[in-house]
């Protein structure tokens, strides 16, 4: 099953997800860190004026775990996100646009049932300490 979104390039070191691995060396699941995304986060677009609501979502999106998978591309995708959602909790979406940010959830992987799709999981946490714990199989 491909993924939605853009080709995985993990060879283009302009690629989010670059990390100097060889192609096609992850099997199983991506296990996504709890400590989020380290990566700059990249501007937001151009062409309107953005609220402070909408830039906080920006920053808190680009630094979330889904955001280390996330390709350059992906830059208009999250745009449309924040925008729409920032216009549903004000009030201002339609159905048809709620139901649209339900969609880019699903393809950012920021729903439950959008990363079961793109085969990602949160990395395990020991409930009792707060510590990590390996994954099943060994995989950490």
């Amino acid at each position: 099953m491909v993924a939605p979104g853009p080709r995985r390039d993990l060879s283009s070191p302009y690629s989010r997800e670059y990390r100097g691995q060889p192609k096609g060396a992850r099997v199983g699941p991506t296990v996504l860190p709890l400590s989020g995304c380290d990566l700059p986060v990249p501007d937001m677009p151009s062409g309107r004026v953005w609220s402070e609501a909408e830039g906080t979502m920006w920053e808190e999106l680009w630094a979330s775990p889904q955001a280390t998978q996330w390709f350059d591309a992906y830059v208009p995708l999250v745009a449309m996100y924040v925008q729409i959602v920032c216009q549903s909790l004000s009030g201002k979406a339609t159905a048809g646009l709620a139901q649209e940010a339900r969609h880019l959830a699903d393809h950012l992987g920021l729903s439950p049932a959008g990363m079961r799709t793109l085969g990602w999981q949160m990395e395990p946490v020991n409930v009792a300490t707060g510590e990590l714990r390996a994954l099943p199989g060994g995989a950490a």
